[in-house]
């Protein structure tokens, strides 16, 4: 089945992006991979590079109708572009929330958009996006990030009983710490408050800690394979904390989720 599938990956420079293009490849999709510059992209094996920035409407456009006029149709598309910051909401300025919504939420939005005519017209396809375990969890110092995954989320539940009707479906992948450069050069917000440094610097060395541990990409990327290509349903937690993680935040009281969450992040 999956040797007929047209696949569309944003953000394949590195990280989880670039190796589930591969996995797709492999598999002998057809896999056109999104970048912001093809002149700095690394070239991908079996993958047909896409210049795009998932922050404007008239390259997204442009992006997709060029895979559209080559491929002739998109099966899938994977939403994985997505920037991260460490900061506490007070200082998080305006201007740095609107970019990062600009990216994760309505990136996501501008792609989805741009492929979901043809996929309405060919009766089929599957939308595949990135969330986080911080889509259904609290992330103390990574609340903007947090609360553009819990919209993704919100936004994916809700798009999928729309489109249902014309044979595409819309899922959920939620990983947890990945090393990939998304965690490990995420920016601090420029705006710093004294009175949360210590907090602060406790959170940003704990997540240094749980991301020199974390698995590679390659638990997320099959993931996303399977979230692309097999039978649907909305979510998928790749192996490992992930999977624990929504299990307890499902299950789980409440007190107990918040005290083990906060011991994570290092603050007792």
């Amino acid at each position: 089945m999956s040797k007929s599938k047209v696949v569309v990956v944003t953000g394949v420079s590195s990280g989880i992006g670039r190796v589930a293009a591969e996995k797709f490849a492999k598999l002998g999709c057809q896999v056109f991979g999104t970048v912001r510059s093809i002149a700095k992209a690394t070239p991908i094996a079996g993958v047909e590079l896409v210049e795009m920035d998932v922050r404007d409407d008239a390259s997204v456009e442009r992006g997709i109708q060029s895979i559209i006029d080559r491929a002739k149709r998109i099966d899938v598309l994977v939403n994985n572009a997505g920037v991260a910051m460490l900061g506490a909401t007070e200082e998080t300025s305006i201007a740095e929330a609107t970019a990062m919504f600009d990216t994760n939420v309505l990136g996501t939005l501008r792609t989805s958009k741009a492929v979901l005519p043809h996929m309405r017209a060919q009766r089929s396809g599957r939308i595949v996006n990135l969330s986080s375990v911080l889509g259904f969890l609290p992330a103390p110092y990574m609340g903007l990030y947090s609360a553009s995954k819990h919209a993704v989320e919100g936004m994916s539940e809700t798009m999928d009983h729309e489109v249902r009707q014309f044979g595409v479906r819309v899922a959920l992948v939620e990983p947890a710490y990945t090393k990939s450069n998304l965690d490990a050069n995420a920016p601090h917000a420029a705006n710093k408050i004294a009175a949360y440094d210590g907090q602060r610097d406790l959170v940003s060395r704990a997540i240094a800690r749980n991301i020199g541990t974390a698995p590679e990409p390659d638990g997320v990327a099959n993931a996303i394979v399977c979230a692309a290509l097999d039978a649907w349903r909305m979510r998928h937690a790749p192996k490992g904390k992930a999977a624990l993680l929504s299990k307890l935040r499902r299950f789980m009281p409440a007190a107990p989720v918040d005290a083990s969450l906060r011991k994570d992040f290092g603050l007792g």
